[in-house]
């Protein structure tokens, strides 16, 4: 802060709603987690602080504050804005970086009434289920921010799409742990399980999967369907598989913490969404060496190499998306030829480490563009 390059670490406020298991919860914890800190102190702030991994960032964070936003329209929302104001000074942050919708529209007025010299936020989501009001509300919140970080070029497209200027928009794709996930690809066996790791909405297409299953059980009696996620949708899913003679093939097991070992026990990771900005679930099966068919929509199109690394299918079709499945369960070895390629991919493309120092590079470029910290010399920077 005193315009060093060297000194003592950088305090930064991360924002963030949620401590629940989540692809995007779990991309913001690990980089208060994975952050170096002889760099930077990261402090948190939340609107809750409890949760499946809030263990995770209360160990690895300088200190935790709850803020108990519980509506926006409650006329405690400003009373605990200010407060957040005070703890952004109090605390002295260079940068706040809020994490999601909710986040970005208390923390970036939150942070601009603190007068935090960079205010970064994100969007790592298409937004199908959001209303126009809150939409509204985020797009203020934006205007306060310098940066808007996308988590893919979809989202990106998004924000131009509600008029975020290009200056201010930057893209960094999610990472991953590729060594938590063993390598599984010659399993050797036929490829019959098929497993879908995602929240169980209307967006992720669970129903299409459904719909597809008696096609694919009329060529593959021995076709078995494992869906791993929570959501407002599960009972009418569980419903759909009775009505269409598919349950028994069908095993709805909630939200579980051993993703890679249900990646593991499966042959074909399935993805039929009608909207994604980029999905971790996906890059999780990649990293576990199992072949892919996902719809050719958003973020997924920038993952997915249609005929090397996955097949894609048009969203809303289970016609098509059962040909795409059946095609895997007949050819074994195309199976694994895809499987081996995506997991190559995975390797290549996505890391946590990749993640983070792209965040660390932001974050210093901000600084650095804003006076807080002033630029390498040409000599430091080529010794």
């Amino acid at each position: 802060m005193s315009g060093d390059t060297v000194g003592t670490p950088i305090p930064i406020g991360m924002v963030m709603t949620s401590f629940e298991p989540g692809g995007t919860e779990r991309q913001m914890i690990e980089l208060v987690r994975r952050l170096d800190r002889s760099r930077w102190t990261v402090h948190v702030a939340c609107f809750h602080a409890r949760g499946g991994w809030f263990g995770r960032v209360a160990e690895a964070a300088a200190s935790v504050a709850e803020f108990p936003v519980t509506s926006f329209r409650d006329s405690d929302a400003a009373r605990h804005l200010w407060s957040f104001a005070r703890w952004c000074r109090a605390n002295h942050l260079a940068i706040i970086h809020t994490t999601e919708l909710y986040s970005n529209i208390f923390g970036l007025p939150g942070a601009a009434l603190a007068r935090v010299p960079v205010r970064i936020a994100n969007r790592r989501e298409i937004n199908p289920d959001k209303s126009v009001a809150q939409l509204a509300l985020q797009r203020a919140g934006y205007a306060l921010a310098h940066t808007i970080v996308a988590n893919s070029q979809a989202a990106a497209d998004r924000l131009r799409l509600e008029r975020v200027p290009d200056r201010k928009i930057a893209v960094i794709p999610n990472g991953l742990s590729a060594d938590q996930y063993p390598d599984r690809i010659a399993a050797g066996r036929p490829p019959r399980r098929v497993v879908v790791v995602a929240n169980l909405r209307s967006e992720k297409g669970h129903d299409v999967l459904i719909d597809a299953a008696s096609d694919i059980r009329t060529r593959f009696p021995d076709a078995a369907f494992e869906i791993v996620g929570a959501g407002p949708e599960g009972d009418a899913l569980a419903a759909r598989a009775e009505s269409r003679g598919v349950r028994e093939a069908f095993s709805f097991l909630g939200h579980r913490e051993d993703v890679a070992a249900r990646l593991a026990a499966a042959d074909i990771f399935v993805l039929p969404s009608r909207s994604e900005a980029f999905p971790n679930a996906l890059l999780e099966a990649m990293a576990a060496g199992l072949p892919i068919v996902a719809s050719a929509v958003g973020g997924i199109l920038e993952i997915v190499d249609d005929g090397r690394t996955g097949l894609l299918t048009p969203p809303g079709d289970p016609r098509a998306l059962a040909d795409r499945i059946t095609t895997l369960m007949a050819d074994g070895a195309f199976a694994v030829s895809l499987g081996a390629a995506a997991r190559a991919e995975a390797a290549r493309r996505y890391s946590f480490d990749r993640m983070v120092a792209s965040f660390d590079t932001l974050y210093l470029s901000q600084l650095t563009r804003r006076g807080v910290v002033r630029a390498p010399s040409p000599q430091l920077a080529t010794s």
